[in-house]
């Protein structure tokens, strides 16, 4: 493997490593750092990331590897003048978290304090952090501030806390600056339709949708048609991909410029309910898309929906694509694409 290729010194702004560059978010972000001007390397396991989405359609390099590694971390971090890490590599989902924790605590929380302690002793010290609304727990006002309790009540959200507390004590011990993203729900694709949302499995309401409207599943089912929402399903602040990537940008710029430690929500402060975006997608596929009722699963609060107005204050933050039609119109528009 080699680390001393592809570097261009002529760019007037400094490298990053993204991690889980070859993601869902991770590869939206490294479009939207090229676009402002970065040079990008990406390190992924490609346990759930995608090669041709990092090398034909970011055309960035790609390192195959693991945050846990830290032999290759530091060759990494030798080899290149990298000045900032962009952090998106974890496992996220929620019911697996449950049933497999150590999994869990070692790729999300072991591999990341092993990525900080590698940045320290190569003498990086600015870091965007991917974390999760899935930190608050079960919300106790809505919309939900960054100063409301952290609560996690799933593995996968406490491994993101235990970072997020990392992070505060390296700020205060090290002068380690940091921006976490506790984000809602991602949704949509790339407006120009070069990348989106291909997981495997999923388990996203908004695909799962999709998949349905192109006959790849029967039906997509609704858990809990009794919650004490408008309609009784659950509502969900649902946040264009693109819009996060850009607010990760202007995350990375707030710390270059001096910016201290900081966390942020993501959304778009107001939701949508399960019955509203399964009918939103039928406008937009005009399709029929059948919805099986479900009892609830266990663990869903009514109503998650974040107050983003310290982003919008601090970091300039403005979402370009709030409307549900435009986020669905988008993410079918590259389901046709990869799935059709």
């Amino acid at each position: 493997m080699s680390f001393g290729e592809g570097v261009d010194v002529s760019s007037n702004k400094p490298t990053v490593l993204v991690t889980g560059g070859a993601g869902y978010i991770g590869s939206h972000a490294v479009l939207a750092l090229k676009q402002a001007g970065y040079e990008v390397v990406i390190l992924d396991n490609l346990v759930y990331g995608h090669r041709d989405i990092a090398e034909a359609v970011l055309k960035v390099e790609l390192v195959v590897g693991d945050t846990c590694d830290r032999t290759l971390l530091d060759q990494l971090f030798a080899s290149r003048e990298i000045a900032a890490v962009m952090h998106f590599a974890a496992f996220a989902y929620v019911g697996e978290s449950v049933t497999d924790p150590a999994k869990y605590y070692h790729n999300n929380f072991v591999g990341t304090l092993t990525l900080l302690e590698a940045m320290l002793a190569a003498s990086i010290k600015t870091f965007v952090f991917s974390s999760t609304c899935a930190t608050y727990g079960v919300p106790q006002e809505v919309p939900i501030p960054e100063n409301h309790p952290q609560n996690p009540i799933n593995p996968y959200g406490a491994t993101k806390l235990m970072v997020e507390r990392v992070l505060q004590d390296f700020h205060q011990a090290y002068d380690f600056k940091s921006v976490c993203f506790r984000y809602f729900n991602a949704a949509g694709a790339d407006p120009e339709g070069r990348l989106g949302e291909d997981h495997n499995p999923e388990t996203h309401l908004i695909p799962l949708v999709l998949l349905t409207a192109l006959g790849q599943r029967q039906s997509v089912s609704i858990f809990g048609t009794d919650y004490p929402t408008p309609d009784g399903t659950c509502i969900r602040d649902y946040i264009h991909v693109a819009d996060l990537a850009q607010a990760h940008v202007l995350g990375l710029d707030y710390l270059l410029k001096g910016g201290e430690t900081a966390a942020f929500n993501l959304g778009n402060g107001n939701g949508f309910s399960v019955r509203e975006v399964i009918e939103t997608a039928r406008q937009v596929t005009g399709r029929e898309i059948l919805a099986v009722e479900c009892d609830r699963r266990p663990g869903d609060p009514p109503a998650l929906v974040g107050s983003s107005d310290l982003a919008r204050t601090v970091l300039g933050w403005n979402p370009q694509y709030a409307d549900l039609n435009v986020i669905l119109t988008h993410a079918w528009n590259w389901h046709q694409k990869r799935h059709g």
